[in-house]
């Protein structure tokens, strides 16, 4: 059996939604209290189309992290990138977060003619 190294809520990123929308979403990840770890360095594959940025919290001993990515594409399309983490820990290195992003069109309103 594998044991469990970090809990991270939601596992992968959908940002979703029209043009001009502010698209957001956070990511918990929490060590587990056995292999506790730091994050150290945080980078995205590519980068283009997301704005990210983590905090750092205190609960007790252990540090818990919150990761915010922001859809930053101005038109409709769909993007697939990979956050990677890099942590001071031997046992696992580098955690990835998958995102993927659908950004479409305004929906047509009948009554702008």
């Amino acid at each position: 059996m594998v044991e469990k190294f970090v809990s991270i809520t939601p596992n992968r990123i959908r940002l979703a939604g029209c043009v001009g929308k502010e698209l957001k979403t956070s990511v918990s990840i929490i060590p587990e209290k056995k292999y506790p770890f730091k994050i150290v360095n945080v980078t995205a594959k590519q980068g283009k189309n997301i704005r990210y940025k983590i905090e750092e919290f205190k609960k007790s001993k252990i540090s818990e992290y919150v990761l915010t990515v922001e859809n930053i594409k101005k038109e409709t399309g769909r993007y697939f990138d990979i956050i990677h983490l890099k942590t001071d820990s031997k046992i696992q290195p580098e955690i990835s977060i998958r995102v993927m992003g659908n950004i479409y069109a305004k929906p047509i309103n009948k009554t702008d003619k």
